[in-house]
Order: structure tokens, then sequence, then C-alpha cells
């Protein structure tokens, strides 16, 4: 069994490692007025290559011939695309195609 000074160690450590993961970028780049390019490209094409390999991760074991066929996770994704189109909030599109999918599969609406 795990004891609380052992529980608040491995919490002090994670928020250490967290705080230095989160000021590193501005302690490395003090002082310079430019961003260097390579940052600049990551900057703008990383969270749309981690957005899209989330979309396949979580879709990636929907089976079309069997149970409800797939039809929380297509409506749920539906929403979060259309949402996103017009609110453009990635905030409000996940927690509602969440929300969505959680409803519909613990009411076994489908």
């Amino acid at each position: 069994m795990i004891n609380i000074s052992h529980s608040l160690a491995i919490i002090a450590v994670v928020a250490l490692c967290t705080a230095f993961l989160r000021y590193a970028p501005f302690l490395v780049f003090a002082g310079r007025k430019t961003v260097p390019a390579w940052i600049t490209y990551l900057g703008k094409f990383l969270p749309p290559a981690i957005m899209t390999t989330l979309v396949f991760y979580c879709l990636r074991n929907i089976e079309f011939l069997k149970g409800n066929f797939g039809v929380p996770e297509i409506i749920a994704t539906g929403l979060v695309i259309i949402l996103h189109s017009w609110k453009k909030n990635i905030l409000l599109t996940v927690a509602a195609g969440t929300i969505l999918y959680m409803v519909m599969v613990q009411s076994r609406i489908f």
C-alpha cells in the first residue's frame, strides 16, 4: 500500500516536470525577438496532425457489420465537424461530441 508521503512525492515530481515543460520555451527563447522558422513550422502543422491522429485512433475500432454499426460514433463525429465548422471552439466541440456520444452509448439508444 502506498503511504501519503509517497503519494505527495509523486505529485510534487509530476508538478515540477509539468512546470518545467511549460516554462522551458520561455527560458530557451528569452531575449529573442523572432522565433526560429522551424518552431513556427511546428506550431502551424503539428496541431492538425495530432488532431488527425487522434481522430483515426478514436475511430479505428468501429465495426460496421456488428452491433450498432458505428452509429453513435458517426453521429458524434458529425456533430463535432458541424460545431467546429460553425463556432471554431475546440472546447465546445470536444465537450459536445463526448457528451452526445456518452449519452447515446449509456442510454442504449443505438
